[in-house]
């Protein structure tokens, strides 16, 4: 099965947002000499919790920090955006690094309603739900693929080169589901975000899609929170500061994250009731054996053969290891250094 990774630069509390976001350079060199096949990174606005407002441009340097992975937008606001500007930009980046960028577009805020006001560029009229249009716009765009006499068919997006960004639909519902069958697009589903419908929006995926001029077969992953330690109970440990988050996050609560020393008190004084939903938990939290079985059973039933991995500890070196520890279960790859070394060993 292949792992991927979304990044969301969370920042830890006691640090600061330029700290969470070299972090997130570091995770993404890690990962790529790991085997990881994506690193993604979301969008979101206005926030003390997560540093990372606009993808793209952490993509460009992510880009030079990486050899192999893919990556991209985990994804791109689209309703803020015009579709132009988005082609251009994912254009720039697939010039950049030729056939390894993932263009990911949702239709959420990443903010609160505030925040998507002040990102209007016209705040006279209100804003139309047109996320379609915007999608067949941005299609037709990336791909030449406007009717004969539209006034957009002449435009070039430029860099023009070859191939183009490998455009992907995210969502966290069903109508999200439905919006990758219209357009015949691979789809991923945020589990983490919104566990409730997964199973059902995979199968709606699955049974609606038909071959397009984006995609001959359907192809859906499952975006899954993770936490890996030596131990169980290190692992559920680290985990206090994502439940605390969670539970924050619920009552608008912005803070960065906490430490989970910080975060297991907290929890004990507000009572801490968890509450899951759906078949799988949000999260797989444990040893690396105990979280391998649980993300290849929800894989085997989803039928998928990609799960995403978010992972958010308050320390950035138990982030790293948690990834570390999920490769070497999965048996993802070897460092390039142990790589090249086999080679020679071969070789002589």
């Amino acid at each position: 099965m292949r792992l991927s990774v979304l990044d969301q630069s969370p920042v830890p509390a006691g640090s600061f947002a330029g700290v969470a976001l070299a972090n997130s350079i570091e995770l993404a060199r890690l990962v790529d000499g790991l085997g990881y096949s994506r690193f993604w990174m979301s969008e979101h606005h206005a926030m003390d919790t997560l540093a990372c407002t606009a993808p793209e441009v952490m993509l460009a340097r992510i880009g030079a920090e990486t050899k192999r992975i893919r990556i991209g937008s985990g994804g791109i606001m689209l309703p803020h955006y015009t579709p132009l500007k988005v082609a251009e930009c994912f254009r720039m980046l697939h010039a950049l690094y030729p056939d390894r960028v993932d263009l990911g577009i949702g239709r959420a805020p990443g903010g609160g309603p505030i925040e998507a006001l002040a990102l209007k560029r016209d705040r006279k009229t209100k804003m139309l739900d047109d996320f379609p249009d915007q999608v067949s716009e941005l299609l037709a765009f990336l791909g030449h693929r406007f009717p004969e006499g539209h006034p957009f068919a002449g435009i070039r997006v430029s860099p023009e080169m070859p191939g183009g960004p490998d455009v992907w639909m995210l969502g966290s519902s069903m109508w999200s589901a439905a919006a990758a069958v219209e357009f015949g697009l691979p789809y991923s589903f945020a589990h983490f975000f919104s566990p409730v419908n997964t199973r059902a929006a995979i199968e709606t995926y699955r049974r609606g899609f038909t071959a397009s001029a984006y995609r001959k077969a359907a192809e859906a992953t499952v975006a899954v929170g993770v936490i890996c330690a030596e131990t169980q109970e290190e692992a559920e440990f680290l985990f206090s500061s994502v439940r605390l988050l969670q539970r924050r996050i619920r009552q608008g609560d912005r803070r960065p994250v906490a430490s989970p020393e910080d975060a297991a008190r907290e929890l004990y004084l507000l009572g801490d009731m968890r509450q899951e939903e759906g078949e799988w938990p949000r999260y797989f939290v444990g040893t690396p054996a105990v979280v391998r079985e649980q993300m290849e059973a929800m894989a085997e039933e989803l039928g998928i053969g990609e799960l995403i991995v978010n992972t958010i500890v308050w320390d950035q070196a138990k982030r790293l290891r948690s990834y570390e520890l999920l490769a070497a279960e999965f048996g993802l790859g070897v460092f390039a250094g142990e790589r090249d070394a086999r080679l020679v060993d071969l070789r002589s």
